[in-house]
């Protein structure tokens, strides 16, 4: 199965469990029906609001990204948090949702370094809308719940911006 597949599979499930974790909640007033709805409620938040922003990232930037702009140039100290972190050997356990937009074999090394861009700066937004949710505990209490799902999910997202910055700079040499 894709990664689109997946995602998509994930998010209507979610949906379909917030439905009906609140509809019996509302019929039985049983404190882990709303548990249970809030919970699938802020996963598919977290689902909806990333497949949103990478469709509307493709459609705003139609990969014509500058590689070349300051934004996506690596910081002096970037290469040596890299190493540290040793980026090199889990960047490629990771999933990539469409593998196909980074393929040599059907795009140029300047075609992926504008895709890589691209999907830097999704990621980016992904992770600015991951605190969202914080702002639903003002109704629903359980700040710290909300914190917690919002800080993991930014530091999964931060992941994929740390690859795309590493592999785009090695891509740039390529390119040189």
């Amino acid at each position: 199965m894709t990664m689109p597949k997946i995602m998509k599979s994930i998010t209507t499930g979610c949906i379909f469990l917030t439905l009906l974790t609140t509809m019996i909640y509302q019929d039985h007033n049983n404190g882990i029906f709303l548990t249970l709805a809030i919970t699938f409620g802020t996963i598919t938040y977290h689902f909806v609001m990333r497949l949103w922003i990478g469709w509307l990232v493709r459609i705003l930037m139609r990969d014509k990204a500058d590689y070349t702009r300051q934004w996506y140039q690596l910081h002096s100290w970037e290469r040596t948090f890299y190493k540290r972190i040793k980026i090199k050997k889990w960047k490629n356990k990771m999933p990539t949702y469409r593998p196909e937009d980074f393929s040599p074999k059907e795009h140029t090394w300047r075609e992926i370094a504008q895709t890589m861009c691209q999907s830097e700066v999704g990621h980016e937004w992904i992770i600015l809308f991951s605190f969202l949710p914080i702002f639903a505990s003002r109704w629903f209490g359980a700040f710290w719940v909300f914190m917690i799902t919002s800080v993991c999910s930014a530091a999964f997202d931060l992941l994929f911006v740390m690859m795309q910055r590493y592999n785009r700079d090695r891509i740039m040499r390529l390119i040189k």
